[in-house]
């Protein structure tokens, strides 16, 4: 079973990378073209949504990053809770290489964002931008570069990465939280309370776990915590175990079905909402402004030092072994592939920038960052895998 679960999480990742690629391409596209005011227009026209004594007035690209990567966040959470429990965290041996290699990939990208913020004219509240990594991108690109290599190397990257955003998720609910509204988020815990109870009752009907979440994110959003923090929570209190013999557990099944909605219609539409900004707006000062530097080197050269150094100082001194059957230019390559930040840095980047202060300089960091990560991780697994075929 976690083997299926893996591959089919695999696969979905990699067609879902490709889409979010194009969405990007056509937001920049857009934003530079005769046909910027109806993408502006998209993104910044505010709308109301009213249910009951809960009405909120945000703006379309607000909505997509509070409401519905809310969601994506849930899986993100099914996802880690299936690994530590059935997966391949649930292992300890397995589990030390990829954990302290995600610690070092937030680690290093986090003080070069610093080392060029930390002075005068910088913005320091950015560092967390570059430390996330996008699954999607990064699993797609391993599985256009080296289709032939170890399969051990998509389980590392793929174990790094939900790690990574376990990390990258603790962040937020840390640093982006504040002005707390203490009633507001008691009732997103008597919420999450209640979602815990119905794991107690065995043919509980799914819509009432659907039920319990919308509450959880409306008490959540009302109280100023960052309504990620509220979709890993609401999936930790969701059984993994089946309600039916011969079946897939109460997770698996929210898994399963929620993963392609969030992986071909979720992670696009924001990745087209955040992705556009005028290239107009932005002189060459601005690719050399601290925050563009700071996020670009940050997950272009932070991330693989980070990653790389922390695997090999780990398999140095003999505390875990490298995948099995993968050689380091091959571990080098994946490092490499961890600085696409993407989807969660540029989530991560509006958390930190909540105006359109530097805004665009995120944006321009993380997509410069993320394609020179994409584009030499993929020439250095290319080479991998010709250097096996030769031999």
């Amino acid at each position: 079973m976690a083997r299926r679960i893996t591959l089919d999480f695999l696969k979905t990742e990699s067609a879902s990378g490709l889409i979010l690629a194009i969405c990007a391409a056509v937001a920049i596209v857009m934003a530079n073209s005769p046909l910027a005011g109806l993408y502006f227009d998209f993104i910044d026209t505010p709308f109301t949504i009213q249910i009951g004594a809960f009405r909120e007035t945000h703006s379309t690209l607000e909505w997509v990053k509070e409401g519905l990567m809310a969601i994506f966040f849930f899986v993100v959470g099914l996802e880690i809770k299936y690994e530590v429990l059935r997966g391949e965290l649930a292992n300890p041996r397995r589990l030390a290489l990829p954990v302290v290699a995600a610690l070092g990939g937030m680690v290093a990208p986090a003080l070069v964002y610093l080392a060029f913020n930390a002075g005068a004219g910088g913005s320091p509240q950015g560092w967390p931008v570059p430390v996330a990594t996008d699954i999607a991108f990064a699993i797609a690109a391993l599985a256009i570069a080296g289709p032939k290599l170890p399969p051990t190397l998509r389980v590392f990257l793929l174990t790094l990465a939900i790690v990574d955003d376990l990390g990258a998720v603790l962040v937020i609910g840390a640093v982006f939280t504040e002005g707390v509204k203490w009633a507001a988020l008691g009732g997103a815990a008597v919420s999450l309370a209640l979602m815990a109870l119905l794991g107690r009752w065995r043919g509980v009907p799914y819509l009432f776990y659907a039920a319990g979440f919308l509450l959880v994110w409306a008490f959540t959003l009302k109280s100023g915590v960052s309504t990620s923090v509220a979709g890993v929570a609401a999936a930790m209190t969701v059984p993994i175990e089946s309600r039916r013999a011969l079946r897939p557990g109460v997770l698996e099944d929210f898994m399963e079905g929620l993963h392609p909605y969030v992986a071909y219609l979720i992670l696009p539409l924001f990745a087209f909402s955040a992705a556009g900004f005028r290239l107009a707006d932005h002189a060459l000062s601005s690719v050399l402004h601290p925050v563009t530097l700071g996020v670009a080197l940050g997950l272009f050269l932070g991330k693989q030092a980070g990653v790389f150094g922390a695997t090999a100082a780990v398999v140095g001194l003999k505390l875990a072994r490298r995948p099995t059957g993968a050689t380091w230019l091959e571990l080098y390559g994946v490092s490499l592939l961890c600085g696409v930040g993407f989807t969660m840095s540029l989530f991560i980047g509006a958390l930190a920038f909540s105006t359109e202060y530097r805004a665009g300089e995120v944006r321009m960091g993380v997509l410069i960052g993320s394609v020179l990560s994409a584009a030499a991780g993929m020439a250095v697994l290319r080479w991998a895998q010709a250097r096996r075929a030769d031999t």
